[in-house]
């Protein structure tokens, strides 16, 4: 009985450590988190959208509320916010932005098709998710407007996906999505329930709670004090000392999305491209901003002079290689040019100037000086930048401008697209066979994506603990030396 009970009691003991040690991170991460930032990527259906804009409807669509595109289908919402409990992997979160869709132009000017999808949310509970959405349509056929809030518009196909135990970032991807009833009816009558949509692909961050702040001491240090009253007063002086400088400015931002066909182009499968950013420069998914502007601006002719931090480089096949660097931006009687330093196939050209836009309000309103989609045009410079791809005169994608004149004015916020997720979140949805079809409930081109979930954290971990301890169990029981293959292996999912 001696050694059966020494090999149960370091079983035991083995099984203790193993568990006090990983005790404190698995209750930590156990903890609900808050979704904070990120980004949703779905074409919704990839044939609606090549009907609504093929030769039958006829028709267009738009992005708003901060909506880009990405890769040559899928629509990027941004913005994501919610909540991520990791002990039952129970997901909640919503995200910003819509699509416009229009096409059947009536003779008064009007369209029978018109459908806005905005506010996308994913809520995944117990095994199973759905999509909800912001619908207003025009129903097909009576031409009745419906407005409809958080509409159950898709169920999610999560099967073999494990919610629990995740940290940050949380990404999913390609994940199968099938039309409600309830989504049928909002989506116009224009399909059934149960034909299957475009899938989805996300990536959120997400935040612990804050741990709780100790209470301020009754007395602070004398050294501390100082230290604080001498930081103080050298703020003082160099507020006063940047105010005495007339009409200089530290802090501004211009945000431009250079085109959206031409991103949609890089990205897309005839340029197999990508963009990338850096020394501070931003993507906001519809707009890339160049940040940490500085220059002079004179608030009575609502004139500007600054240069802006940040990069932009788009690579990809053909031999597309171009890049911005050192923006600049000049406004003065009510026009604005935007340049900056061109590099295309390692030659660099000095102050291009390529675009110019709108700028006729550019007087200061409570602490900003701001222009907001200002319609831009490429300059003749600009065309030969983009090797005469766009001709001079081209729109381009709309300037938003913001410069400080107050020092507690903060610039406005940029779409919170997340951090990269840590695995692939790219849809990968075939071209659409039904492009020119009417549709009418038939089968999705697009057919179910092989759903992943990345970042499976401490509670993996601890199904392997329990494993070795019964393995050792099973081991003594039997009089073996090892146990069956995978008979103990633990289960994730």
């Amino acid at each position: 009985m001696l050694p059966s009970r020494s090999a149960r009691a370091l079983a035991v003991a083995l099984l203790a450590v193993l568990l006090g040690a990983m005790l404190p991170a698995t209750t930590a991460q156990a903890a609900s988190r808050t979704v904070q930032g990120g980004r949703l990527d779905w074409g919704i259906k990839s044939s609606f959208q090549s009907y609504v804009t093929g030769p039958i409807a006829q028709g267009s669509w738009s992005l708003t509320g901060g909506a880009a595109t990405v890769g040559g289908s899928q629509f990027r919402f941004h913005s994501a916010n919610g909540s991520y409990d990791p002990a039952t992997g129970a997901f909640s979160s919503a995200f910003s932005g819509g699509v416009h869709f229009t096409g059947h132009k009536k003779a008064d000017g009007t369209n029978e098709l018109d459908l806005v999808i905005s506010r996308p949310t994913i809520r995944i509970s117990g095994g199973s998710g759905t999509l909800f959405a912001d619908m207003v349509s025009k129903e097909r056929g009576t031409g009745k407007v419906s407005n409809r809030s958080q509409v159950p518009l898709a169920t999610l196909g999560l099967g073999g996906i494990n919610m629990k135990g995740g940290s940050t970032p949380i990404a999913l991807s390609n994940v199968p999505a099938t039309l409600t009833a309830q989504g049928a009816t909002a989506f116009a009558g224009y399909y059934t329930a149960g034909t299957p949509l475009d899938p989805i692909s996300l990536s959120v961050d997400t935040k612990a709670p804050a741990e709780p702040k100790p209470a301020p001491s009754e007395k602070k240090d004398e050294d501390a004090k100082k230290d604080e009253e001498k930081e103080k007063a050298e703020d003082e002086a160099k507020k006063k000392a940047e105010k005495e400088k007339a009409g200089r400015f530290e802090d501004a931002a211009v945000d431009w999305g250079v085109r959206r066909t031409f991103r949609e182009y890089v990205t897309g499968s005839i340029g197999q491209g990508k963009w990338t950013l850096a020394d501070g420069a931003q993507d906001g998914g519809a707009l890339f901003r160049f940040p940490q502007g500085k220059g002079t601006y004179d608030a009575e002719k609502q004139t500007l002079d600054a240069d802006f931090g940040g990069s932009l480089h788009f690579t990809g096949a053909h031999d597309l290689d171009l890049k911005f660097a050192a923006v600049k931006v000049a406004v003065a009687k009510g026009e604005g040019t935007l340049s900056a330093d061109v590099t295309t196939a390692g030659t660099t050209r000095r102050n291009v100037p390529l675009i110019t836009f709108e700028a006729k309000d550019f007087a200061p309103k409570e602490g900003l000086a701001v222009l907001t989609e200002a319609p831009a045009t490429l300059t003749e410079d600009g065309s030969k930048a983009f090797n005469s791809m766009y001709k001079a005169g081209t729109e381009m994608d709309p300037v938003s401008l913001a410069v400080t004149v107050d020092d507690k004015a903060q610039l406005p916020p940029l779409p919170d697209l997340g951090s990269e997720p840590t695995a692939a979140a790219e849809p990968t949805a075939k071209p659409s066979a039904e492009a020119s079809a009417e549709p009418v409930a038939a089968a999705s081109d697009s057919g179910p994506g092989a759903g992943t979930y990345a970042a499976i954290g401490g509670g993996v971990l601890l199904l392997a603990a329990a494993g070795t301890f019964f393995a050792l169990r099973r081991r003594k029981a039997a009089g073996t030396g090892s146990a069956t293959p995978g008979s103990d292996a633990p289960q994730t999912s």
